[in-house]
């Protein structure tokens, strides 16, 4: 498979670059000292050890740019329908300390600011990480106007599991079928539940692949294909707007987890001119 740009899928799409967040941008879900501890490079080796990340300035850049992307993307979805942001997907990061690869976390940031600034009512984020969105669901946990959904493997990381809105858990070695009839019954179940938000924030995680260094169930690049394509779908055609972001995705092949991370742009354009 071609790259986005090679095939021209990029053509379809029409391209942003995000401001910066500030301190005070992000201190809406996370601790003034941590975030300014991120910003003058001083975090601890105890938690750059729980962060699991070196520091370096480039980190720190992108740690403050990815958020205001997914915020951005929001915005873009709901003027446009649907939109797709190229990063994002940090759910492991807490009120006070990033873990997981994750500084700060862009789902809640992104889902907070909206509700406070009165420019939706209900927000859904549907996580479809390998992992838990525990950072996510311990932000936001008193949030009554953000719903929050984790599909996640039932033995994998963390161990310390949050309690999200709706967890449900899949057995490991679970592949494309099997994933997919779970996912299925879960729309259905939010769609008796949770009505119809304003806004559905999609964490599109490749780290379900089958050959994922950190995954536990077996999803083929098509599987992930059905799986983005199903989730927008279904928001679509309630009319809600949908904005993405690309989640975990681990390897050695760079070539190959890009490619996986590409699948969500295929599928939002394959269910945008339908």
């Amino acid at each position: 498979m071609k790259t986005l740009k090679e095939d021209g899928v990029l053509d379809s799409f029409t391209q942003y670059q995000a401001e910066t967040a500030s301190v005070k941008d992000l201190s809406i879900v996370h601790c003034p000292n941590y975030i300014n501890s991120v910003n003058e490079g001083v975090l601890s080796a105890n938690a750059l050890r729980t962060l699991g990340l070196e520091w370096s300035d480039a980190l720190r850049n992108r740690s403050f740019l990815a958020p205001a992307g997914t915020l951005a993307t929001a915005h873009l979805a709901l003027a446009n329908g649907l939109a797709c942001h190229a990063a994002g997907g940090t759910h492991h990061a807490h009120y006070d300390y990033g873990a997981g690869y994750c500084v700060f976390n862009d789902l809640a940031y992104a889902a907070r600011r909206l509700v406070r600034e009165g420019i939706v009512e209900q927000v859904l984020i549907i996580d479809c990480d390998v992992h838990q969105g525990d950072g996510t669901a311990r932000i936001l946990a008193c949030d009554d106007q953000i719903f929050t959904c984790s599909l996640h493997c039932r033995s994998n990381y963390p161990a310390r599991r949050a309690e999200s809105d709706l967890d449900v858990e899949i057995d490991r070695g679970t592949g494309d079928e099997g994933y997919l009839a779970t996912l299925e019954e879960t729309l259905s179940v939010l769609t008796k539940r949770y009505l119809k938000p304003d806004l559905v924030l999609y964490d599109a995680g490749v780290d379900v692949h089958i050959n994922d260094g950190l995954g536990q169930l077996s999803l083929t690049n098509s599987g992930i294909r059905a799986r983005d394509e199903m989730v927008i779908r279904h928001f679509r055609q309630q009319d809600c707007a949908v904005a993405t972001v690309i989640g975990g995705g681990y390897g050695d092949d760079i070539n190959e987890v890009a490619l996986r991370h590409s699948l969500v742009f295929r599928a939002a354009l394959s269910v945008a001119t339908e």
